[in-house]
């Protein structure tokens, strides 16, 4: 079957993420000397866009915040308290796309709504889509992939502790990267 035939055939549907089959990963400067990486493992997201059409899509994804894991329980245990993430008062992190513009080389920037413990700002992600295909379940799928960086601080996660050496503990810029599967529905 030629991919773009299915594209055509397709139109304006919707879309859920298959999160058994995608990642939503960060990183962050610790002890400003290397990069502490974790995700989140229980999120979930629907589109609603045409692939031959990106440009008039949308998607929304909201994420657990108590799912973050960045291998080591007493961190987690730090991220989820009122220091961080707040996920007692705050549970959801979510995103709203509010426009999709195309970029040269086939990808996209997705602009959009960031809500982090209570606080909004617009956030852009580099993302990229491949073309549909079939899957062996009788279902058709797309991948994505998105990159940002955001402040922390601007979200209102602002601890931080200062070193003997100088600088701090946990570095303000955090780096996002998604790898999503989309089912359509």
């Amino acid at each position: 079957m030629n991919h773009q035939n299915t594209a055509t055939q397709i139109g304006v549907r919707q879309w859920l993420v298959d999160s058994a089959h995608s990642e939503i990963g960060f990183s962050v400067t610790h002890l400003m000397i290397s990069r502490v990486r974790g995700n989140f493992s229980d999120f979930s997201g629907t589109a609603s866009f045409d692939p031959d059409n990106l440009e008039h899509g949308s998607i929304e994804v909201e994420i657990d915040a108590a799912s973050i894991d960045t291998r080591d329980e007493d961190r987690d245990g730090h991220l989820r308290s009122e220091d961080f993430f707040d996920v007692e008062q705050y549970p959801v992190i979510r995103f709203a796309s509010t426009s999709v513009e195309p970029v040269g080389s086939g990808g996209y920037n997705v602009h959009g709504e960031l809500t982090i413990k209570g606080e909004t700002r617009p956030v852009t992600l580099n993302a990229k889509f491949s073309e549909p295909v079939p899957d062996p379940f009788g279902g058709t799928r797309i991948g994505a992939s998105a990159e940002t960086k955001v402040n922390r601080s601007d979200f209102g996660l602002t601890w931080n502790q200062a070193l003997e050496t100088g600088g701090v503990l946990v570095g303000d810029e955090i780096s996002i990267s998604i790898n999503a599967q989309l089912v359509l529905s």
